[in-house]
């Protein structure tokens, strides 16, 4: 039976895309036959992954990370803003039209059963499913007809790790937030936190670690150090000098296997696997 783990931020750019690439190399590299899945992205980076099929490139990074062939189902809602308000929606990497910001929220129960068949694809196909959420699940005006965080959660029935970014500040708070508004069956999926972006001497950060664990009654995961590669967060691999893709494959995958080490040395992977499963 597929197993599967999900990563939901306290907020956009928490860092969920970065911790699923990494969890993807670090399973594909025991030889896990892995895949990635975000329900619904919104970007502007729509990358062309063959016969005019186009998935967010965040999504296709993850799947180069687990060594597989990038799939429509993988990421099978995607948002291309094209104004302030509007959207082109492309449904399993095809266009299906656009949309404003009130009607897709009217209608988005529909898509629903796009995203579990998405997902149940790749049951088919894999062993674990590596599952990004999408902005906050503290978001409580979106929880009705929810299959991003945790609606989709419960839909495939996944553990969730919450992703907070202390980089921005007010980590502590957005964590506390975010698990104290969820329902008590939310907060049964969440297994722990990861702290991420962390610049300084961890010394001093593990009062206030201690402290959280207490109040939300979840574990600390790790502690990811602030840390530049060659992945950046805006959905692509790029040179970190001229801010363009790194298109050597080979240098590519390297990048993968650095990130692969930086977060398996800051987070617990051995309580991870257990959570998951394996």
């Amino acid at each position: 039976m597929t197993k599967n783990i999900m990563f939901q931020g306290t907020s956009s750019s928490a860092g969920k895309s970065t911790l699923v690439t990494a969890l993807c190399r670090i399973l594909k590299n025991e030889g896990i036959n892995v895949s990635p899945f975000k329900s619904q992205n919104m970007t502007r980076n729509a990358v062309d992954i063959g016969e005019n099929i186009k998935i967010a490139g965040s999504q296709v990074v993850q799947a180069e990370a687990a060594k597989t062939k990038p799939l429509p189902e993988m990421n099978p809602i995607l948002l291309v803003p094209n104004s302030d308000t509007g959207s082109k929606i492309l449904v399993n990497g095809i266009d299906y039209g656009n949309t404003n910001a009130w009607e897709y929220h009217e209608t988005k129960s529909k898509f629903r059963e796009i995203v579990k068949q998405s997902y149940k694809s790749l049951e088919e196909r894999y062993d674990i499913v590596v599952i990004e959420g999408a902005g906050s699940p503290a978001e409580i005006n979106l929880r009705e007809n929810d299959f991003v965080n945790m609606g989709l959660a419960e839909m495939v029935d996944a553990p969730v790790i919450i992703v907070g970014d202390i980089d921005r500040g007010g980590v502590f708070a957005s964590i506390y937030g975010t698990i104290m508004l969820m329902s008590e069956s939310e907060k049964d999926r969440i297994k722990g936190f990861i702290i991420n972006k962390f610049r300084g001497d961890i010394e001093i950060l593990k009062p206030g670690i201690k402290m959280i664990e207490e109040k939300v009654n979840k574990p600390c995961l790790g502690v990811v150090p602030y840390f530049e590669l060659n992945i950046e967060e805006e959905d692509s691999i790029v040179d970190g000098k001229r801010g363009e893709r790194i298109e050597d494959d080979e240098l590519r995958d390297k990048e993968y296997d650095k990130l692969a080490d930086i977060i398996s040395n800051n987070i617990d992977i051995k309580m991870i696997k257990e959570i998951i499963g394996i």
